[in-house]
């Protein structure tokens, strides 16, 4: 454990680094925050030249957390500790810092490791519905773990709502409440946004994102549009979701179905998304998001999971609206090694009529 002084150093010297790394690629890094964030922008040269624009995937896997979802949880945590919500004791016997969050997996696993490094503790709460390989994950890394059943964000029983329960209950906890503290959406406002407009040297037409907290896609799209207003921003979205409707016709109308993909798609509007600056909303099927992920993965080699693949579905949809030679950047959010009994199982997709979505040759290489 170490001092206070010592953890705003570590929290606070992120962007002072990001600068360095930018200039210095070579450069070391001095700590697990340190290598959150500058991920590379790489153009799928396939599925590009078929769209016949050039469609960018940020490569958020890359993040050492594995996800998109570190930026949002290293800038949950810094608030908590900056406002004095928790405070880091080194008396002997006082309790150890306790983050508390209500997660499908990704800002868990990213809050985890934070954690770690810091040497605090970390309880998540999660829906009892989602893959196997993710639980397992945060277990392995020492979160402890509750899940439950999943239900409306209205029902008390939501698993968010005991994840602030927890929190107000647990001495020197706080709940980092991902969905409406917008320091979720700061993160890409402060980090995801400068780096597209940066790696594109401002030559980027279009930016779609599948929103679960909506940080991503608000803070992204807030930072775009004031670097240049005609910036097209999509949101893309999966069956049994509202914002589909919402961002179409202003209703909160889920679209039929469920979906495979895991994270994304909502019931409500979260204060993340509150003040996105949408222009319109792109619907994905499953079957276009299955097939999306494994041409990603025989095709470009990109091996992530099903929302990576309707993000890049969604941007071959803003292509054919805008038309060719557009810049079109989208996220590669994480790797598809935490959907292996679900997405990679030739049962479950049998189970959900989406074998047939991916293409004859790749059959072969499914998990039976």
């Amino acid at each position: 454990m170490f001092g206070t002084t010592k953890f705003h150093y570590l929290l606070n010297r992120l962007s002072v680094h990001r600068r360095n790394y930018s200039s210095r690629p070579d450069a070391v890094l001095k700590s697990f925050t340190a290598a959150i964030g500058n991920t590379p922008l790489v153009k799928l040269e396939k599925i590009s030249k078929e769209s016949g624009c050039n469609i960018l995937v940020k490569c958020e896997y890359m993040n050492p957390g594995g996800s998109v979802k570190d930026r949002a949880a290293l800038h949950l945590i810094k608030e908590a500790v900056d406002s004095k919500k928790i405070t880091h004791l080194p008396q002997k016997d006082a309790p150890i810092p306790t983050i508390v969050e209500g997660t499908a997996g990704n800002t868990g696993i990213g809050l985890v490791h934070i954690c770690n490094s810091l040497g605090f503790k970390c309880h998540i709460f999660m829906p009892n519905n989602q893959s196997k390989e993710k639980v397992e994950y945060l277990s392995a890394l020492g979160a402890e773990i509750s899940q439950f059943p999943p239900v409306p964000f209205s029902d008390p029983n939501n698993y968010n709502h005991k994840a602030k329960e927890f929190a107000e209950k647990t001495s020197n906890s706080v709940w980092t409440n991902q969905f409406d503290n917008t320091q979720n959406r700061q993160a890409h406002i402060e980090t995801t946004g400068p780096e597209i407009w940066n790696q594109t040297d401002g030559k980027v037409d279009a930016i779609v994102f599948g929103a679960g907290t909506g940080g991503t896609l608000a803070g992204c799209s807030i930072y775009l549009k004031e670097k240049n207003k005609d910036i097209q921003v999509f949101s893309a979205d999966p069956q049994g979701s509202v914002l589909y409707h919402f961002f179409k016709h202003g209703k909160l109308e889920r679209t039929e179905g469920s979906s495979i993909t895991e994270g994304i798609g909502q019931g409500r509007i979260t204060d993340n998304l509150k003040g996105a600056l949408v222009d319109d909303a792109i619907f994905v099927h499953d079957r276009e998001a299955v097939n999306m992920t494994f041409r990603l993965l025989h095709e470009e080699g990109f091996f992530v999971g099903a929302t990576s693949g309707l993000n890049v579905a969604a941007a071959v949809q803003v292509a054919k609206i805008l038309g060719p030679g557009k810049n079109i950047v989208t996220c590669l959010c994480d790797t598809g090694s935490k959907y292996m009994n679900r997405l990679y199982s030739r049962a479950e997709l049998e189970k959900r009529n989406l074998i047939e979505a991916i293409p004859a040759q790749y059959r072969k290489y499914l998990k039976p």
